[in-house]
C-alpha cells in the first residue's frame, strides 16, 4: 500500500488560474473551421465563432488564451487583420501548410472571442519580421483610450473603447522560427522592443514575457537575462514573464510516432519524456533565481504538451493528431508539476486549443468532440485561484525496462476558496492497480468523493464514439480511517481527483 501524505496548514503557495491557459496559432484548423467559422457559416455561430466550441471551453473555466502563434507570430503583421474583411490582405502561411491565410480573424476577432470564452488576452508580437513601430502602434491600437491615429483607426472599426492586453509577448521561438538569433542578439532586442509596448493605463498594465528556452537551452536564458538585467532599472530585467517551450515527442523528430497505434513502450517514454518538464521548470526557475532575486519575474511554460506524426491523410503542416487515454495521462502529469510549482510558474498554455496537436476539442464541420485531455483540464479547474497544500507520495517504479521506468504516481493538492481539499492523482502504470492511504495531518475528514478520467491506454473519443473517455463517478470504495485517513483503490491507466469536506 502505497502512503499519499497531505499537510492542508502548509501552504506553499497560489495556483494562478494561468496555469491551465491555452494556445491558439494560425496553424491547420485551429482558428479557422475550430473556433471561427465566420458570421455567415451554417454552423450556429455569434459573430463568427462557434457556439458549440465556445460553450465546451467555458465549461473549462478558460483563464487565458494567447495568440496568434507560435511561428506565426513572427511573420503575422497586425493591420493586415483589421477593417472589412473584403480589403484585408491575403497571405501564405508559410509556416504551417502553405495555404492561404485571408486575415478574416484578426484583433478585433480575437477580442471578441476572448470576450465570449470570459478569459484574459495573451497576444504575442512580431519581433522576427516585425518593427518596433508596428508593436507599438498595435499596443496603441488595442489599449489606448485617447485621442491618437491609432486609437481612431480602433473606433472606425467598431470598437469605441479599448481593450484589455494582459500579457505581451515580446518574439516567439526567436531562436528558431523568430529568426535564428543569437541569445546577446535577442536580449538587446528585447530591452529596445519591450521600451515601445506602453501602458496607457496603470489600473490594467501589460505584463511583458521575454523569449525564453527551447526545452534544455539553458544558456539561451542564463544569456538573455544576464543581457536584460544589466543596468536594468526597477531591477527586473525589463520584463514580467519569461517563456519557455516543451513538447513531449516520443521519438526522433522525423518519426514521432503514432497518436492511436503504439505499444506498452512508447507508452512509457512518452510519460517519461512528459516527466521531463519537472527537471526543466526546476533548473530555469535556478537560472531565473540567480538574476531575479525578489522574484518579480515568473516562468511562462507557453507551449506545452505531445506532439506525434500527423492523422494519415491530413496535411502534414496542419499538425492534426488524435489524442487518448495517453495524451490524458501527459496532461495531468504536467499540471500536477505547474502546480507544484506555483511560486514561480505564473503562466501555461497547452498547445493547442482546437484541432492541432493535443488539442482539448476536435472538429470536423459541423461536428465537435471533446477529448480525454479535455476532461483532465475540467477535472483539474478545481485547483484554479486555489491555494497549493504540501503533499507527497511514496512511489515505486514502473514500466519495462531501465530507459522505460517512471514513478507510478504523481500527485498536487490544494484547498479551494470553499475550504474544500482537492488531490489530483495519476496513475502511470498499464496494468497495475495501487492500493492508496491518504493521510491529511491535523485534520478531519468528514465526507470524501471522488471522479476519475480512465480505459484502456488506446481509448480515445471521436466523431462516432465521443463518450467513450469522459469524467466518471469513481465506483471503487473510499474509506475514512480515523477521522484523518482515506483508504481507496486507484485504477491503472487513470487521471483521478479526490474532493474532501473538511
Amino acid at each position: 500500500m502505497l502512503k499519499l501524505y497531505v499537510n492542508p496548514g502548509n501552504k506553499k503557495g497560489h495556483i494562478r488560474p494561468e496555469l491551465q491557459g491555452h494556445f491558439s496559432e494560425h496553424l491547420g484548423r485551429c482558428i479557422y473551421e475550430g473556433l471561427y467559422v465566420g458570421e455567415n457559416s451554417d454552423i450556429p455561430n455569434e459573430n463568427g465563432m462557434r457556439k458549440d466550441v465556445v460553450n465546451a471551453l467555458k465549461e473549462l473555466k478558460v483563464p487565458v488564451l494567447r495568440w496568434p502563434g507560435g511561428c506565426f507570430a513572427d511573420e503575422y503583421h497586425w493591420k493586415d487583420g483589421i477593417g472589412p474583411k473584403e480589403t484585408r490582405k491575403r497571405m501564405v502561411n508559410t509556416h504551417w501548410g502553405g495555404v492561404v491565410e485571408d486575415n478574416s480573424f484578426g484583433t478585433n476577432e480575437f477580442m471578441e472571442l476572448c470576450r465570449q470564452l470570459g478569459c484574459k488576452t495573451y497576444v504575442n508580437g512580431n519581433v522576427g519580421s516585425g518593427t518596433v513601430q508596428e508593436m507599438s502602434e498595435w499596443v496603441e491600437y488595442m489599449t489606448f483610450d485617447g485621442v491618437s491615429p491609432m486609437a481612431e483607426l480602433r473606433k472606425k472599426n467598431g470598437a469605441e473603447k479599448p481593450w484589455k492586453v494582459d500579457y505581451f509577448g515580446v518574439g516567439n521561438e526567436n531562436w528558431g522560427c523568430g529568426g535564428n538569433m543569437l541569445p546577446e542578439y535577442y536580449g538587446h532586442l528585447y530591452r529596445r522592443y519591450q521600451t515601445y509596448v506602453r501602458t496607457y493605463d496603470w489600473e490594467r498594465p501589460i505584463a511583458k514575457i521575454c523569449c525564453g528556452s527551447n526545452a534544455a537551452d539553458y544558456e539561451w536564458e542564463d544569456t538573455v537575462l544576464k543581457t536584460c538585467f544589466k543596468g536594468a532599472e526597477p531591477q527586473h530585467g525589463f520584463m514580467d514573464g519569461i517563456s519557455l517551450h516543451y513538447y513531449t515527442v516520443p521519438g526522433p523528430w522525423e518519426c514521432k510516432g503514432s497518436a492511436l497505434d503504439f505499444d506498452e513502450k512508447r507508452w512509457y517514454l512518452t510519460l517519461k519524456k512528459t516527466l521531463f518538464m519537472e527537471e526543466l521548470v526546476t533548473k530555469q526557475i535556478a537560472i531565473l533565481n540567480r538574476y531575479d532575486k525578489d522574484h518579480k519575474v515568473g516562468l511562462v511554460v507557453d507551449e506545452w504538451g505531445t506532439w506525434y506524426d500527423v492523422e494519415k491523410g491530413t496535411n502534414p503542416g496542419f499538425l492534426y493528431q488524435q489524442s487518448t487515454m495517453r495524451d490524458a495521462l501527459v496532461a495531468g502529469i504536467n499540471l500536477n508539476i505547474f502546480n507544484k510549482h506555483c511560486d514561480r510558474i505564473i503562466m501555461a498554455n497547452i498547445a493547442q486549443m482546437v484541432n492541432v496537436l493535443q488539442a482539448v476539442i476536435l472538429t470536423d464541420k459541423e461536428k465537435m468532440v471533446k477529448t480525454p485531455t479535455y476532461h483532465v483540464f475540467k477535472m483539474y479547474n478545481v485547483h484554479q485561484d486555489a491555494d497549493l497544500i504540501d503533499s507527497f507520495i511514496e512511489t515505486e517504479e514502473v514500466g519495462l525496462e531501465k530507459e522505460y521506468m517512471v514513478p507510478c504516481i504523481t500527485e498536487s493538492a490544494s484547498v479551494a476558496k470553499d475550504g474544500k481539499i482537492n488531490v489530483t492523482l495519476t496513475n502511470l502504470s498499464i496494468d497495475k492497480d495501487y492500493e492508496i492511504e491518504s493521510i491529511f495531518t491535523d485534520t478531519e475528514v468528514k465526507s470524501v468523493e471522488a471522479e476519475i478520467v480512465t480505459g484502456e491506454i488506446h481509448d480515445h473519443n471521436n466523431f462516432t464514439d465521443p463518450e467513450r473517455i469522459v469524467i466518471r463517478k469513481f465506483d471503487g470504495e473510499l474509506k475514512i480511517v480515523d477521522g484523518s485517513k482515506v483508504k481507496f483503490t486507484m485504477p491503472a491507466a487513470s487521471v483521478m481527483k479526490l474532493t474532501l469536506t473538511v
